[in-house]
């Protein structure tokens, strides 16, 4: 059976390692996971191609949105937030699920942090709403402060609070000074872009959340950890969703612990090579 991540670019991604150490390691001999670069104008052509030996596929940008509108059936969580980063065989067709949800839930309950009570996200796109949702599963009741670099542009998050049935206040970035009494801050900015504010989150109380994963740590996490805040990466955000992506899409009730720390193992492994490689 045959798996891929898909996305532009793609060459960065760690998901064929994830996954192929979990077939490895569950003992699914003939399962293959590779990766392919494309575009939203080519999604719906390469999906309509796959033939019968194609278990799944995970998505990442610029694809979460096209993938939830192509899809056969999705769950409601994938609707809620506005997008998908999975698809599997179902029923004949193909069926979208969102597993950065569940990343993000299970990366901060490993870390101990249950449901804050007060949390700030900082960004204002898919992955802030895959953040929300997350909060909200784990039990977040009250309004969630957004900060957005250009609020002008905050509608993906806004639009997810609404399905979401939760309420948020949405606020310039610039004013993160402003919002940091909290229990917990998620940054979902692309790397670098938090650095111009470590020194607002090293006098806050707030534990960090910050999805990127190389190069780490982040500055960011530095200044929360430097006054002994608890710090989560985006690594085990990025493991989690794979172990559920790799549940979904071989059709196993559970993946076993061995192997979920055999992935766990391939994905340090992998970034600890890379982090060795000279940059060109």
């Amino acid at each position: 059976m045959r798996a891929a991540v898909l996305g532009s670019p793609v060459a960065h991604s760690l998901s064929p390692v994830l996954h192929n150490a979990a077939y490895a390691a569950m003992g699914l001999e003939g399962w293959s996971y590779g990766m392919h670069e494309c575009g939203e104008h080519r999604l719906a052509a390469f999906v309509a191609g796959l033939g019968p030996e194609w278990a799944g596929l995970s998505l990442t940008m610029p694809l979460k949105r096209r993938t939830l509108e192509l899809a056969d059936t999705s769950t409601e969580l994938a609707r809620a937030v506005g997008g998908a980063n999975t698809l599997v065989r179902r029923g004949g067709g193909w069926h979208a699920d969102n597993t950065d949800v569940e990343g993000i839930a299970e990366a901060l309950t490993e870390a101990g942090i249950g449901a804050p009570r007060e949390a700030v996200i900082l960004g204002a796109g898919a992955t802030a709403a895959s953040a929300l949702a997350a909060l909200v599963r784990m039990g977040t009741t009250a309004p969630v402060t957004v900060l957005a670099r250009d609020t002008a542009r905050a509608g993906v998050v806004a639009e997810a609070a609404d399905r979401l049935g939760h309420p948020v206040r949405i606020e310039p970035l610039s004013a993160l000074g402003e919002h940091l009494d909290t229990d917990l801050v998620v940054s979902s900015l692309p790397s670098g872009a938090a650095d111009a504010h470590t020194g607002p989150l090293a006098a806050s109380r707030a534990d960090l959340f910050d999805v990127v994963y190389a190069p780490w740590p982040t500055a960011a996490a530095d200044a929360v950890a430097g006054r002994g805040g608890r710090v989560v990466g985006g690594f085990p955000m990025l493991l989690h969703q794979a172990v559920a992506q790799v549940r979904m899409m071989t059709g196993a009730e559970d993946v076993p612990a061995e192997a979920v720390g055999a992935v766990r193992a391939a994905g340090e492994a992998e970034l600890a090579r890379r982090a060795r490689v000279p940059a060109r």
